[in-house]
């Protein structure tokens, strides 16, 4: 987990991770949303629609982004105060995502970043992109 006070980052850093999303995963989120829809939960359901399987919760993959902030940038002195996503691609079970948030501003005054965060797949495909504001304490 990073540490890095606001002083530490510069307009251009850039941190990544990657996670593979698993079934566990889904059942996980199922269990805390109680989100039911057959297109997450019913393979052939999720076919009859076009898909190659289960489409995995757009928000289990958004919540990637907390991780971006609680853990990579800036880490533990991070609190999120807007996210603003857009969805691009569906991800599936299996897929390989790449999280990556550059800081694009700052804003000395509240200890603000403004960060550019995309998730892409194991094709390099984006299936996520956000704005967000986090301030760091």
């Amino acid at each position: 987990m990073n540490d890095l006070s606001y002083e530490e980052i510069e307009v251009g850093h850039k941190e990544s991770f990657t996670v593979t999303v698993t079934e566990e995963m889904m059942d996980k989120f199922l269990a805390i949303t109680g989100d039911v829809n057959p297109l997450h939960n019913d393979e052939d359901y999720a076919r009859s629609e076009g898909h190659p399987g289960r489409v995995v919760y757009g928000m289990l993959s958004a919540s990637l982004l907390s991780t971006l902030a609680g853990v990579y940038l800036p880490g533990k002195r991070s609190l999120i105060h807007e996210v603003k996503i857009k969805f691009a691609k569906p991800v599936y079970i299996g897929d390989t995502l790449t999280v990556e948030g550059t800081v694009e501003e700052k804003h000395d005054v509240y200890s603000l970043l403004m960060l550019k965060a995309t998730i892409r797949n194991q094709s390099g495909d984006k299936v996520c992109r956000a704005k967000m504001q986090v301030g760091v304490s």
